[in-house]
């Protein structure tokens, strides 16, 4: 299936140059802002100097000073406090947040962490038996318990006292926790919705210390939140942003020895700094190597490690067990793609749902996430279950046009389990009723071919000659990139191929190219062998060395700044590109020629 992808301008309006006089900017630069929708001073203002007092009041989420009131009774009276989170990266920072915390307070604090295949998601019962048998006191969740009904219920029966903390939607029913700190809960009035579990966490513990007369330094547990706010997807905006910028700038200095290490091993302590690519593709997925493959429980061991030699060495254990769950998950991608290819599902069905038995189920959303970019449509990819071979458990990724979690629940009287966001989701289906769950979901799906066909938004279309080293330098003021504030996208056309030059590795390709006024122009892509296979065909000719008729292209690109040898350099990265029609590129020759132009 070839996927088109739909090329968009930003058509806001604004006065530019009114804006980039006031802010002391350039007016592409201040189109770039009104493109995020800061339309006003006093966002744009916030965006670009906003700091940690920027942040609103914790005391605004609801439920939380009463969570504090009840740790610091239970802490007076000398209870046992447990954390029980969530086995990835949100839910591991989440639980290492709390309980350093609480134990540099002086608490009587556990943790425990559910194993992925053994208990599935979140608390459940067998966890709230397990710590009622260890003489635990008070339950305290995070990054999970706002669909913990049956383990919440079970505790409440045993008489004991249970926090939630947690930044998933609300589902249908009461909940009997004595404490629930969510921003998603009715009536709460916190202003910013979407943050992950780490950072309620970080807000909760900051608060404590306050109260305690101990408080926390401003960047205490930053990398974490840093870490859990990118590695679950969080959009990098507003409060958000500014906690993932300033948590990227300490990480490399943290105290944390088993993060230092971590940091270490996958080569992260150059003093080149840490970026949101390294949060999310490398620190993270090593994180979460071990809640999928093995058990997240050894991740919060590195995390708590106090001797630098066996943090060095539980890190180099880790980053081989994220090797292997790399293979794995290409091997997943490439079932998977086989068995939507050889059914014709994509043409089919607007919400693929499949099942890939041999699978393991840890990997089932990474696969999803793939299969989602590959196709744009949204995915749930289920597995068999390790210990119910009547049960398949699957992990749903979508595209911002269908709400993954509203669609399942309208489906739960098919699901057994089933929670998440928008975007993200997991369910449990009974083998016999995945058929059903499937042609529910196409049938009431209201997705139209639009809805389908990824929309890419230029910011500003621009002559690759015109982008240079200070507009780059300016764009760097717009990090840290990522979910809700991407990079800067800028266009032009009608540029002919001249030549390629492939790297060694062969994963690097430079692509020559000159505009219709002769400026000879250069960009890069690590999608290599797409791009020169599609040169080739487009040239009709096998041999980049013997092409002749090079096409004609349209780009989308982003510009970096490089620095090399103490010098910097303007890096520009072709990241959508198409051909131009032959027939149009001929009438345009011809035109040129007419008037003498070199071509």
């Amino acid at each position: 299936m070839i996927r088109e992808k739909d090329w968009r301008v930003y058509a806001k309006r604004a006065d530019f140059n009114e804006i980039a006089g006031r802010l002391g900017i350039s007016p592409v630069m201040a189109r770039v802002l009104v493109n995020r929708d800061l339309d006003t001073y006093e966002k744009q203002e916030e965006y670009l100097y906003g700091n940690l007092n920027s942040i609103p009041d914790a005391g605004q989420m609801r439920g939380l000073d009463e969570a504090v009131l009840l740790l610091q009774t239970k802490m007076k009276e000398h209870r046992k406090i447990r954390i029980i989170s969530d086995y990835d990266v949100d839910g591991v920072t989440s639980n290492y947040i709390l309980y350093d915390g609480l134990m540099r307070l002086g608490a009587d604090v556990s943790y425990d962490i559910p194993d992925r295949i053994r208990d599935g998601y979140g608390m459940n019962v067998r966890l709230v038996e397990e710590a009622y048998a260890d003489g635990v006191d008070t339950l305290l969740t995070c990054d999970n318990g706002i669909a913990a009904f049956a383990a919440i219920d079970r505790a409440k029966e045993l008489g004991m006292t249970v926090i939630v903390t947690d930044h998933h939607q609300v589902q249908e029913g009461i909940l009997a926790a004595d404490v629930i700190v969510d921003p998603w809960q009715p009536l709460c009035s916190y202003p910013f919705k979407e943050i992950c579990g780490a950072e309620v966490a970080y807000k909760l513990i900051r608060r404590l210390s306050e109260a305690e007369g101990r408080p926390l330094g401003m960047t205490d547990y930053l990398e974490f939140v840093a870490l859990g706010t990118v590695c679950d997807v969080m959009p990098i905006i507003r409060e958000n942003r500014i906690l993932v910028r300033e948590g990227m700038r300490i990480m490399p200095d943290t105290p944390n020895i088993g993060l230092r290490a971590l940091l270490a091993e996958n080569g992260l302590l150059d003093g080149r700094g840490i970026t949101v690519y390294h949060l999310g593709f490398i620190i993270g997925p090593s994180i979460n190597s071990e809640g999928r493959l093995a058990t997240a429980k050894e991740a919060m061991d590195l995390l708590l490690e106090k001797d630098p030699e066996r943090a060095a060495q539980r890190a180099k254990a880790i980053r081989e067990l994220n090797e292997e769950r790399k293979a794995a998950t290409e091997e997943g991608v490439s079932r998977a793609v086989q068995v939507l290819e050889q059914d014709g599902i994509p043409e089919r069905d607007k919400v693929l749902v499949l099942h890939i038995p041999e699978l393991h189920e840890s990997l089932a959303g990474i696969v999803a996430g793939k299969i989602r970019e590959r196709y744009y449509r949204p995915v749930i990819v289920f597995t068999d279950s390790a210990d119910d071979p009547e049960i398949l458990k699957g992990s749903a990724r979508s595209i911002k046009e269908y709400n993954i979690f509203e669609a399942l629940t309208s489906a739960k009287d098919l699901l057994d389990h089933f929670g998440g966001h928008p975007m993200a989701a997991g369910a449990s289906v009974r083998r016999e009723k995945l058929d059903a769950l499937r042609e529910r979901l196409n049938e009431e799906a209201r997705l139209t071919k639009e809805d389908l066909t990824e929309k890419v938004y230029i910011d500003v279309p621009m002559p690759l000659c015109r982008a240079d080293l200070a507009l780059a330098r300016q764009l760097e003021q717009l990090e840290p990139f990522g979910t809700g504030n991407p990079k800067p996208l800028f266009a032009d056309r009608r540029l002919r191929v001249v030549g390629t030059e492939l790297s060694p590795s062969g994963k690097l390709l430079k692509v020559n190219l000159r505009d219709e006024n002769g400026n000879y122009l250069q960009v890069k892509t690590f999608s290599a062998e797409m791009m020169l296979s599609d040169i080739k065909m487009w040239s009709e000719c096998d041999d980049c060395g013997k092409i002749i008729n090079y096409p004609m292209l349209d780009i989308i690109y982003r510009i970096d700044v490089n620095e090399y040898n103490g010098r910097e350099y303007l890096d520009c990265w072709v990241e959508h590109y198409r051909r131009r029609h032959a027939e149009e590129s001929y009438i345009r020759l011809i035109k040129a020629n007419r008037k003498g132009e070199e071509l």
